[in-house]
């Protein structure tokens, strides 16, 4: 919950507004621009020093249309197409080119990432060449292409001036309309009891129905004024300007060394040399300069030394090469190397566009358009939610948090983006009262929003660390076993990190009603698979909900989108409902028992009847398990018999060892969410952030059967659902797929290709152990509507990488696809 700790009465202001921005870099300028391009006037912009001051005026200016998930390139791809057109409308110039980027790869496996990138970019009908040794040296004669596997070139990538593209889009915002008021200084701010927002400025009091904060590495401290938590920390970034250079031309492309940590650009006849090193600095707020505008700090070339080898290892003439300046610049970083914009969960009309990890003017085009779009519209008008600063849990604004943990995300910048992939710093935050037995039994633990979960689980002698890869990850063998006993026998999962949240009061019914699609006025013990959805008719949320009386539910979130989820619930429980929701995460442990056996187990340790007739599927009874009373409620996320057994937290290890006793019976094993996430794709159930975002619908994601088209009041979305289900066919649609080789492995982002055309991509896939080959899900779009039809008819096949695989193509899944095993 945020609590607004700073409401003030309401003072005579000078001015008053309907938007104020906070900060005049490259964030507040984008929106700036994009607010009154949306016909916004009343909008102003305070900057403390002058525009570009802060952290855009020394940033490197790179332009990169390509990202490795298509949601990020969709946001990406903007900024080459606005910073092309501005200087003509602004009369500004911007400095922009498109010399292009040359990404290098100096490993196999760098090279495979690269290649499936560029596979991203063929979806936005972007340019992206993969090329060979000889062909990058063709493009940048410099390079020692020796030490190179191949490279990717992007000739619509470039670079532009930092500073000048800021002024430009201000200077267009101006002309709209926009008021931009420098050497103005926000020194303290809050909230009236009428919701307004009010500024003390170095110039008086300036009131805002709209506030937004965009001011980088200051954003966390003035939003902390208001009570919202923006969690940022800043870290020290790092680049050299050598002396004119002959081979340096105004065509050079830009040069990114991801291996090397390096990115290199041309700059007025000299090279431009960047690093983001394995491990950055983080950087307390109070050592920075105070009152200064365009801050400096102190060079460290002890720690700049690994980079700046890298660089003359790729461009050697770098090694006499003089050096004109060495650049230290703050920049500002989040926990999970995503930038933030949107509303403030539990306060209206403050919004945030921040935490850019120096990429801002990457991004900040996109961005600023995005978070225009939603002010204006009142919502997102795109997917949103992989950035929406209500993603994050309250403890990651702890500072300790965040100063240790930042060091790392500035390296992952450059660094493999491994699937699976688990940070290795501020760990241990967040644990199961069961970690402990899970640590004995082999763990090999990730973290997720936090808490310690076990992934995988090794064999005795065998080490818990993570051997990472495209193809064949160390966990494989392991996990495999893990999910043939599943199917065969019976596993025990922790599923204690799911969020939970108590829905109560009078209203409480009327009120989920309302919000979900399907019906939640059932029977106490009732359990429904549920999701709430936004006006378009978008998924919010994927939740289960558990009447546990006439007025209480209990709703069960995803662990990584349970402080989204609560977001979106707080946000609509205005005073009309008689309502309280509490996050009761903590208070109970969750033991997943799955299986074929699973009831042979649970059956030796308490006394209810579990048969299918007294206990069906989808219902929750309170039940003996030991010497404790707990919540079983007859769930599966695998696709098999199995019972989630909610137990409260104090009584989780001793129901955990009555059960482990049990299961030896029945040869019972542990299993982890590496695990997890390989059943659930078998059986094709689907997973939030991969298969279901605000942009997707619950009939394009075949989850039309949750829907009550028919309950009293509707539902929020029902009218945008409804005009959907009258335009059949569906002209999008999540299909599962299976490649007849059983070699490659998917994982998410491949492109799906029906009759050699681009169609889709894949949300989330996995190799199945079960089937012995990838499995996966992925959207399909077709005009003319995706039909049973156009599937049986087409053929197809999955991109990775750059190489083509057949596949077979279905509306159900290639596991089960019945259910049958549900009801043994």
């Amino acid at each position: 919950m945020i609590y607004n700790t700073n409401v003030r009465p309401r003072e005579i202001p000078l001015r008053s507004h309907e938007i104020v921005i906070i900060g005049g870099g490259i964030a507040g300028a984008s929106l700036a621009y994009h607010l009154t391009k949306l016909g916004k006037k009343d909008v102003v912009i305070l900057e403390r020093h002058s525009l570009t001051s802060g952290t855009t005026w020394h940033a490197a200016g790179l332009i990169m249309q390509t990202r490795g998930t298509h949601a990020l390139t969709e946001i990406a791809k903007y900024n080459a197409e606005l910073y092309a057109s501005l200087e003509a409308e602004t009369g500004q110039a911007t400095g922009f080119k498109q010399n292009g980027t040359l990404g290098v790869a100096r490993t196999k496996d760098r090279l495979h990432e690269t290649a499936r990138n560029a596979s991203v970019a063929k979806s936005f009908g972007l340019e992206a060449h993969m090329i060979s040794p000889r062909e990058a040296k063709e493009l940048y004669p410099a390079i020692d292409s020796s030490i190179i596997e191949g490279a990717v070139f992007i000739p619509n990538d470039g670079q532009t001036n930092p500073i000048d593209t800021c002024i430009s889009l201000a200077a267009g915002a101006k002309k709209n309309g926009a008021k931009i008021l420098e050497q103005t200084e926000v020194t303290d701010l809050w909230r009236t009891p009428e919701g307004l927002y009010q500024l003390r400025t170095s110039h008086g009091v300036v009131e805002a129905e709209i506030l937004v904060l965009a001011c980088g590495l200051w954003t966390r401290d003035l939003a902390a004024k208001l009570g919202a938590r923006v969690p940022l920390f800043a870290a020290e970034h790092f680049y050299v300007v050598t002396e004119p250079m002959d081979f340096v031309k105004p065509t050079l492309p830009v040069l990114r060394d991801t291996d090397g940590h390096v990115y290199v650009k041309e700059d007025a006849g000299k090279l431009l040399v960047g690093a983001f090193e394995p491990w950055g600095k983080a950087l307390p707020m109070e050592k920075l300069p105070k009152d200064s505008a365009f801050i400096e700090l102190w060079e460290d070339w002890d720690h700049f030394e690994l980079p700046m080898t890298k660089a003359i290892e790729i461009i050697p003439a770098l090694e006499n090469a003089g050096i004109a300046k060495f650049f230290n610049g703050p920049e500002s970083f989040t926990p999970d190397l995503l930038f933030m914009i949107g509303e403030v969960p539990g306060m209206k009309n403050l919004f945030v566009s921040t935490g850019y990890n120096s990429e801002g003017i990457e991004f900040g085009a996109g961005a600023g358009r995005a978070l225009a779009e939603w002010i204006v519209a009142g919502a997102p008008q795109m997917d949103t939610s992989f950035i929406d600063v209500a993603r994050f849990h309250p403890f990651q604004i702890n500072k300790s948090y965040l100063r240790d943990r930042i060091p790392e995300v500035l390296g992952l910048h450059y660094k493999m983006h491994w699937p699976g992939h688990q940070p290795a710093t501020s760990r241990g935050v967040r644990k199961s009262a069961l970690h402990d037995r899970w640590a004995r039994l082999g763990a090999s633990f990730g973290e997720g929003m936090g808490w310690e979960r076990p992934m995988w689980f090794a064999g005795e002698g065998e080490t818990t660390d993570n051997i990472y890869s495209y193809e064949q990850p160390n966990w494989f063998k392991n996990t495999e076993a893990e999910c043939l006993a599943a199917r065969s026998g019976a596993v025990l999962f922790d599923q204690s990190s799911f969020g939970k949240h108590l829905i109560q009061g009078r209203d409480a019914c009327n009120f989920l009603q309302r919000l979900c699609a399907g019906n939640v006025d059932v029977p106490v013990g009732k359990l429904v698979y549920t999701h709430m959805l936004n006006e378009k008719g978008g998924i919010e949320t994927d939740v289960t909900v558990n009447r546990l009386s006439e007025t209480q539910f209990l709703v069960i979130s995803s662990a990584t989108v349970h402080p989204r989820d609560k977001a979106w619930i707080s946000r609509h429980i205005t005073n009309e409902w008689s309502v309280t929701l509490t996050d009761v995460t903590s208070s109970y442990a969750v033991l997943s028992l799955q299986g074929p056996k699973s009831r042979n187990i649970l059956s030796k340790v308490t006394p209810a009847d579990l048969t299918n007739e007294a206990f069906p599927f989808a219902t929750s009874q309170e039940i003996d398990v030991g010497y404790a009373r707990i919540i079983a409620n007859r769930l599966t996320y695998i696709g098999e018999l199995g019972w989630e057994l909610h137990v409260p937290t104090e009584m989780a290890q001793h129901v955990f060892d009555v059960l482990w006793e049990a299961g030896k019976e029945f040869n019972l094993k542990p299993a982890g969410y590496h695990a997890l996430e390989h059943l659930r794709s078998e059986r094709a159930y689907r997973e939030y952030e991969l298969d279901l975002t605000p942009v997707d619908t619950l009939l394009e994601s075949g989850l039309g059967f949750t829907i009550d088209w028919s309950k009293a009041g509707g539902f929020v979305g029902k009218e945008a659902t409804a005009t959907q289900k009258a335009s059949m066919p569906l002209k999008k649609r999540l299909i599962s797929f299976k490649l007849r080789n059983p070699k490659p492995v998917l994982f998410r982002e491949e492109l799906i290709r029906r009759d050699g055309k681009i169609v889709g991509y894949i949300s989330s896939g996995v190799k199945s152990f079960t089937l012995g080959t990838s499995i996966g899900l992925g959207y399909v779009n077709d005009p003319n509507g995706v039909t049973k039809e156009l599937l049986e008819k087409s053929n197809w096949q999955i991109e990775i990488a750059g190489e083509f695989y057949d596949a077979d193509a279905s509306l159900q899944a290639f596991f089960d696809p019945t259910g049958e095993r549900l009801g043994r």
